[in-house]
């Protein structure tokens, strides 16, 4: 099987043939078929994925219908730009499966989105490099670290110099070892979790968007909209409506 599946929280370490990478949420897990592998939980507990399978003739037709090779060089795909729409369906899907509400997503639903993220996964695993350079445990631990306070506390200001004093570093070495490590930078990473949290609000909440916006940690609604389209490619008042 041809695994892709959606980090929905936690943090861990993937270890695999081509390397090992560190898991956080908003990024793709990638699986090949006949694949070894092995998951880590050195740093932390409490993750949560949401897996799709496709059998290999399966995925060689949507990479077909892509025009990219049906085969994963890396082990995982960083919470880009292209994916947090993707993503935050799948979370918010995952949550209305849960809770057993009348709107949980059908058979249907679920394969639709199983598509459009197995596709979005190859074009964006063929645009990207391949395994990232090793890291001492002791800069991934720091790294997870500053990961799990973000999630545990979007809202709250998180600036670059508190996080690398939270995580005993310097500026410019948390920097490089954060981006290294995750794929993204600590503002980039802070952003689209904040995003993640105001789409899953704006998708199973009647809240005014207003008060979305403050709660997910945006100073003012209009910077909230820009950045929402920015990363969701619609406004929050049809996010909701779609949803």
């Amino acid at each position: 099987m041809v695994r892709v599946a959606v980090v929905v929280a936690g943090s861990f370490q993937y270890r695999g043939d081509a390397g090992s990478e560190l898991m956080i949420p908003g990024s793709l897990l990638l699986g090949s078929p006949g694949q070894c592998f092995a998951c880590g939980h050195a740093h932390g507990s409490g993750d949560r994925c949401l897996s799709f399978g496709y059998t290999p003739a399966y995925f060689e037709r949507l990479a077909a219908d892509a025009g990219v090779p049906p085969n994963f060089r890396q082990l995982r795909i960083p919470p880009l730009r292209e994916l947090s729409g993707l993503v935050a369906r799948a979370c918010s899907a995952l949550l209305r499966t849960k809770d057993a509400r009348n709107d949980a997503p059908t058979t249907e639903s679920w394969e639709e989105l199983s598509i459009a993220l197995g596709v979005q996964a190859l074009l964006c695993a063929g645009r990207a490099d391949g395994a990232a350079e090793s890291m001492p445990e002791s800069s991934v631990a720091r790294v997870v670290k500053a990961v799990r306070l973000i999630d545990a506390t979007p809202s709250e200001p998180h600036t670059l110099s508190a996080l690398a004093r939270e995580c005993r570093l310097s500026l410019y070495h948390f920097l490089r070892v954060f981006r290294q490590v995750t794929g993204l930078t600590p503002h980039d990473y802070l952003v689209r979790t904040r995003i993640r949290d105001a789409a899953s609000h704006l998708a199973d909440g009647a809240d005014r968007i207003v008060d979305v916006a403050f709660a997910s940690g945006f100073g003012d609604v209009s910077n909230f909209c820009r950045a929402f389209r920015r990363e969701m490619g619609m406004s929050p008042r049809d996010y909701r409506r779609q949803a």
